[in-house]
């Protein structure tokens, strides 16, 4: 005969209860969901019957929690499973994430190359900054290695030398070696390489006296 023997209150989360079963450990809910079923201690129960039903209300409140957070922005797989995990156990976040999968909600090629179009063609990045900012938004190593690929160069040129003609005309009075460096420095922050810096330097100032 299996009886709930406690409802407890996990310490690090309010709103979610460890219910124990037998003197063990059963499962771990929304306290709500305690309320709905109204579970008590010492009730007799079907330990699978009742877990399959809790394991599946769960399920809803997490990929409802998730379909939440992607109507506000789009997430990579990696964020999503991350904003999950402080109320869901893995299980429940695994099935989550192949329904979001299936339904196209996540895909994390496909947010890499959006982020790459709107870093190049908006934010002017280079590919340094572009790569970096995949990262940040947990974007996975493949895709992130595929949408940077993908990059062509002749563009992250055309980028470095807007960025370097808007900066000039903020410090073309100082002097020239003066300006290389900053001008340098300021590409090199905004994530292009050496060589695509070197080379930008050089035909917007005509001279190459100096290395960067």
């Amino acid at each position: 005969m299996a009886i709930i023997t406690k409802i407890e209150q996990q310490k690090n989360n309010e709103d979610r209860v460890n219910i124990y079963v037998n003197g063990e450990f059963f499962t771990a809910i929304f306290k709500e969901l305690v309320f709905t079923f109204n579970l008590k201690k010492g009730d007799e129960i079907d330990e699978n019957n009742l877990k399959a039903i809790l394991s599946d209300e769960m399920y809803l409140k997490a990929k409802n929690k998730a379909l939440n957070i992607l109507s506000k922005a789009d997430q990579s797989e990696k964020k999503i499973r991350e904003k999950l995990s402080t109320d869901f156990e893995e299980n429940t976040i695994d099935k989550v994430i192949e329904f979001l999968k299936r339904n196209n909600f996540i895909n994390d090629n496909l947010l890499a190359q959006k982020i790459v179009n709107t870093n190049l063609n908006l934010n002017k990045c280079g590919k340094n900054r572009i790569k970096q900012n995949l990262y940040n938004k947990g974007i996975d190593s493949s895709a992130i290695n595929k949408a940077i690929s993908d990059i062509d160069s002749e563009a992250e040129f055309e980028n470095a030398m807007y960025l370097a003609k808007k900066r000039y005309e903020r410090i073309k009075n100082e002097d020239k070696r003066k300006i290389y460096q900053k001008l340098s420095q300021h590409l090199a922050y905004k994530g292009f390489n050496y060589d695509i810096i070197k080379r930008v330097l050089n035909k917007l100032l005509n001279f190459n006296e100096y290395d960067i």
